[in-house]
C-alpha cells in the first residue's frame, strides 16, 4: 500500500511553501531499434523528437543559480506527447482503474511529520482532510516572497474540482488536467505505456529544433509582438490583464506549437519530470560532460527545506511572467514535493 505523503505544515495553516551524499545520475533505458522508431508511424497523440546534442541550462536575465553552469547533454530519440494530460484523458484513465489521485485521500500526520522538524505538534484535523492548494489572487500588491497571499489549501480541491468545493470539469475537458502529483502522473503514464520525461528530455523537447532558444518560440519577450503561450499579463498576483485570453488554464493546443509540433511547452501549466530536484545537480554534471541521456541525480536536496525530497517541473505556468518566475524559459527550473498537487501542475508524456 502507498503511502500517501502531502505538503508540509508551516506557521501558515497547512501551506506547502515548496513550489513557490554526493548524487549520482543514471542513463535513461533506450530501447533497442529507437532509430526504427522515428521512421514508424506515430503513437497515437505523439510526436517524434530526434536525437541531439544540446547546450542545457538557464541564460540570459532570468537565470538561477540552479540553472547553471550551463553543459553538454546528449539525448536519444524519443517519443513525447504533443499536449498535456487533459482533463479528458485522465478521466479515461481513472474510468478503467478506479485510481484514488493523492488529493482525493486523507493525509497521513505520520507521513507528513517526517518532512518536518522533529517536535512539530499535529494539526487541527480539519486540516488533514483530503484536499490541495488553489491559487487566489488577493487583488492587491503583496510582497513576491510570500506564497501564503494567493495559495490557499483548499479542502476538498482535487483534478475533479480544481478550484474546490462546487468547482467542476464541465467545459474543461479539454484542459490539461491539475491538482495531480508526481504519483498520480506516474500512475497514468504507467497506464498509458509510457513514463513522464527527464529533466534533459524535457529541454531538449522544448526548444523544438532551435539551436539555443530562450523561449520555445525563440528569443522574443513574452508581451511582446502577438500572444505566444498562456501566461500572467500584468501585476502578479494582483491582477492579470488576461491578454491571452484566459484567466486560468487554457484548452491545450490553442497557442502555436515550437518547432517539433509540441504545443504549451511555455504557460498554461508546469509539467512533472522524471528527475529528483537537487540545486546542484548541474554543477556536478559540468565536471564530466558531456552528459550522455541523464535521469536525474539519485538524491533530492533543496537548501531552503532540505527535509523535504522534491522532483523537478518545466515549462511555466498561466500564473507566470517575466516580474516573477519566468518559467515560460526552456532552461527554467521549479520543484515541488511528489505528492503535492497544484491548480497550475500538470504533465506529459514520452515514450
Amino acid at each position: 500500500m502507498r503511502a500517501v505523503r502531502r505538503p508540509r505544515l508551516s506557521s501558515v495553516p497547512l501551506l506547502f511553501l515548496l513550489t513557490l551524499a554526493c548524487s549520482r545520475e543514471a542513463t535513461v533505458p533506450t530501447a533497442s531499434g529507437a532509430a526504427q522508431a522515428a521512421s514508424e508511424p506515430a503513437p497515437p497523440g505523439m510526436v517524434w523528437i530526434p536525437a541531439g546534442t544540446f547546450t542545457m541550462g538557464g541564460r540570459g536575465e532570468h537565470a538561477r543559480p540552479d540553472e547553471l553552469p550551463q553543459h553538454e547533454v546528449e539525448l536519444e530519440g524519443f517519443w513525447m506527447d504533443r499536449t498535456e494530460v487533459t482533463n479528458r484523458a485522465f478521466r479515461a484513465f481513472v474510468d478503467e482503474t478506479g485510481y484514488v489521485t493523492t488529493a482525493e485521500r486523507a493525509i497521513d500526520w505520520s507521513e507528513l511529520a517526517q518532512q518536518l522538524p522533529p517536535g512539530t505538534p499535529a494539526p487541527d484535523p480539519e486540516l488533514l482532510q483530503p484536499g490541495s492548494l488553489v491559487f487566489r489572487s488577493p487583488g492587491r500588491d503583496v510582497p513576491l516572497d510570500d506564497v501564503s497571499s494567493w495559495w490557499n489549501w483548499t479542502t476538498g480541491a482535487s483534478w475533479r474540482a480544481p478550484q474546490g468545493p462546487g468547482s467542476t470539469l464541465e467545459g474543461l475537458e479539454d484542459h490539461p488536467v491539475v491538482q495531480v502529483s508526481w504519483d498520480d502522473a506516474v500512475a497514468y503514464a504507467t497506464w498509458a505505456g509510457k513514463r513522464l520525461p527527464t529533466e534533459a528530455e524535457w529541454e531538449w523537447a522544448a526548444r523544438g529544433g532551435a539551436e539555443d532558444p530562450l523561449y520555445p518560440w525563440g528569443d522574443e519577450r513574452v508581451d511582446d509582438g502577438a500572444v505566444k503561450a498562456n501566461t500572467w499579463q500584468g501585476r502578479f498576483p494582483a491582477a492579470d490583464r488576461e491578454r491571452d485570453g484566459f484567466g486560468g488554464t487554457a484548452p491545450v493546443g490553442r497557442f502555436a506549437p515550437n518547432g517539433y509540433g509540441l504545443f504549451d511547452m511555455a504557460g498554461n501549466v508546469w509539467e512533472w519530470c522524471s528527475d529528483w530536484y537537487r540545486s546542484d545537480t548541474y554543477a556536478q554534471r559540468s565536471q564530466r560532460e558531456p552528459v550522455q541521456s541523464p535521469s536525474g541525480p539519485a538524491t533530492s536536496l533543496d537548501p531552503y527545506e532540505p527535509m523535504i525530497k522534491k522532483r523537478v517541473q518545466r515549462g511555466g505556468s498561466f500564473l507566470c511572467n517575466d516580474a516573477y518566475c519566468a518559467g515560460y524559459r526552456v532552461g527554467a527550473r521549479m520543484k515541488a514535493s511528489p505528492d503535492t498537487g497544484l491548480s497550475h501542475s500538470g504533465f506529459r508524456c514520452v515514450r
